[in-house]
């Protein structure tokens, strides 16, 4: 037996095996749950504008935004809201206690005002140019806001009122800006400046846009989970889904003996490996990804068949353990990665077709499989390779293969 062969494997299984008991439990902590997880309710919003003009995809952009900004002063953590095609926003709200409140709230469009400091209202969105607002730069260094509006002569009558004070930029009830007046602008076009940087004016401008074309939503879509029973979901599928590893690892190591032990430890690490990935990317887990993790796992197993099931032939066929493990390491490769590529491409198809729950489960899918290339494909020969050359797993039947199935050469 070669001793450092086997000290240097039997120290990568502990230090794998280790690092992921030791960080399994906090990785499982912070994972993202979706609405059917974790209880909730998902709206598909349509958008049709209020009074002239048409829904583009930057009042639809900045409707999204405002509706985040409008959840998370709610106290909800991490809402998804995303604009659709090309008049429609999506909202997924996860561990709501008071749905009816949340609805109201999102379906009131933006209100935008320009107040006088003692809080008379000088000009609403419907003074403005839908659009008009823009991000430029004075002297080619400072950003600035140039904002357009509908009537020159409504402006040079506030802004005679306020000069030498302020005129405050409010979005519903907050204010986002509180540019000072200097002089009489008796014009369409005006310039707020400020200590902003870019993003700052950025977001200035596309709030003032977003008050000039306010945005009518009404519901095409809802779906309703309650807490209970989305704990009660996601009990099921954890239970469901521990079962099934078990029985699966269980029948590797049975079947295939020494590979199906390699397998079964790099199967572990394939699903630390993607938990760690879901948890990096701050993606959040459904139940449709759940069932493509669970598809993961069979594929990651699949590849470890396909290479074991190579390696038995090459026993049987009474080339040595070493010689065996090459030749079916060799010609089971091609296999793998053509099945493989071909559901990374399905995929990616569902993934960039698809909405909602199907691209969840479009990149569970993509992600285990590029894991499994990883660990299934790669990693398991490295040990099996490093095991084998320790002489110390030398006979057939070590493989599942019996001496009465050896076939001379």
């Amino acid at each position: 037996m070669n001793g450092r062969k086997m000290a240097v494997f039997v120290l990568l299984v502990v230090l794998m095996l280790g690092l992921v008991g030791i960080t399994t439990p906090s990785l499982l902590s912070q994972v993202r749950l979706g609405l059917d997880l974790r209880g909730g309710f998902e709206i598909l919003y349509v958008a049709t504008p209020i009074g002239d003009g048409e829904v583009t995809q930057d009042a639809l952009r900045e409707t999204s935004r405002n509706l985040r900004d409008r959840v998370d002063k709610e106290g909800i953590a991490e809402p998804e809201i995303t604009p659709e095609g090309n008049d429609r926003i999506r909202v997924r709200i996860a561990g709501v206690t008071d749905e009816a409140k949340i609805r109201e709230m999102l379906q009131t469009p933006a209100v935008l005002t320009f107040r006088a400091p003692d809080g008379t209202v000088m000009l609403d969105g419907n003074d403005f140019t839908p659009g008009g607002a823009s991000v430029q730069y004075e002297n080619g260094i400072n950003p600035i806001v140039s904002i357009s509006l509908k009537d020159s002569n409504k402006f040079a009558d506030v802004t005679r009122q306020l000069i030498g004070q302020t005129l405050s930029i409010y979005l519903d009830d907050e204010m986002v800006s509180n540019p000072g007046v200097d002089q009489v602008i008796n014009s369409d076009k005006a310039i707020i400046r400020g200590s902003f940087t870019y993003e700052e004016a950025r977001n200035l401008a596309d709030t003032i846009n977003l008050g000039a074309l306010p945005l009518n939503l009404t519901e095409k879509y809802t779906q309703s989970v309650g807490a209970t029973l989305g704990q009660l979901s996601l009990e099921q599928t954890v239970t469901a889904g521990l079962v099934a590893f078990v029985l699966i690892l269980a029948f590797m190591i049975a079947y295939y003996r020494v590979p199906g032990i390699i397998a079964s430890i790099t199967i572990v690490v394939f699903t630390w490996l993607l938990i760690l990935v879901y948890v990096w990317m701050n993606a959040t887990l459904t139940l449709p990804g759940i069932a493509a993790f669970v598809l993961g796992v069979g594929m990651a197993v699949d590849a470890n068949i396909i290479t074991y099931e190579r390696i038995k032939e090459e026993l049987r066929n009474g080339k040595s353990v070493l010689s065996s493990f090459r030749a079916g390491s060799k010609s089971s490769l091609r296999t793998i990665m053509d099945a493989n590529l071909t559901t990374i491409l399905a995929g990616g198809v569902l993934y960039f077709l698809g909405t909602g729950a199907i691209q969840g489960f479009a990149l569970t899918l993509v992600l285990s499989i590029i894991i499994s290339i990883l660990t299934n494909v790669y990693l398991s020969r490295l040990l099996l390779g490093l095991l084998i050359r320790t002489n110390a797993v030398g006979k057939k039947s070590y493989y599942g293969v019996k001496e009465a199935e050896v076939r001379a050469l």
